[in-house]
């Protein structure tokens, strides 16, 4: 588990993993923030749920990239579309974001961190 944490606006949540060898048998989280924080993380969930962690780990790089504008190659699959139009608000980059860091960072067993996007 890792806890994330947006001061800016707000936004806090903690994500729940649950590992079966290196496949993400399951993910969660609680939490509240903004529409764009709650949906971003509910994708994520469902985008999650099976994956080796090297899958994990290429989707977060995608994800990152696309929506900070980092590789204008980099493009969202399926339900994760819906995210692609934020990296035109930067101020809500942050916001969609923040619970794929705070994923990242409970696989890496990093229980305790706080992810903050400041």
């Amino acid at each position: 588990m890792a806890h994330g944490n947006n001061p800016l606006c707000g936004d806090a949540l903690v994500v729940y993993v649950k590992m079966n060898g290196d496949v993400i048998e399951d993910v969660s989280f609680q939490g509240s923030g903004c529409a764009i924080s709650v949906a971003s993380a509910s994708l994520m969930t469902e985008s999650l749920k099976g994956k080796t962690l090297a899958e994990a780990e290429a989707l977060y790089d995608n994800v990152h990239k696309a929506l900070t504008g980092e590789d204008d190659a980099a493009e969202l699959s399926g339900k994760l579309q819906v995210l692609a139009g934020v990296k035109e608000f930067p101020a809500r980059v942050k916001c969609a974001t923040l619970s794929w860091h705070t994923v990242h960072a409970a696989v890496d067993n990093d229980h305790d961190i706080s992810v903050s996007t400041e």
